[in-house]
């Protein structure tokens, strides 16, 4: 009996241990995270307005068939191409 008892207070402790090392690195990480934040934050990306943006482009008939093939293949012709665009 003395054994059993021996062993779950050594159960008990070692997770608490692990509970207590656990929620340290939470909340050490969360600070982390805001000091990066605060000293370096995210960049803006910028969009660029340029004319082949604004017209529309014309895609070869090849290409076309070729994606839609490609969708058809994957979604086991379940899929639909919608709108093609370049990124």
């Amino acid at each position: 009996m003395e054994n059993l008892s021996l062993g779950l207070m050594l159960m008990a402790v070692g997770m608490i241990t692990v509970f207590s090392i656990l929620l340290i690195v939470i909340y050490l990480s969360k600070l982390l995270i805001a000091i990066v934040n605060k000293v370096a934050p995210e960049e803006v990306a910028v969009k660029k307005a340029t004319a082949t943006a604004s017209a529309p482009t014309v895609i070869d008939p090849n290409t076309m068939a070729a994606i839609t093939g490609a969708v058809n293949i994957v979604t086991g012709g379940k899929g639909k191409v919608m709108k093609v665009e370049k990124i």
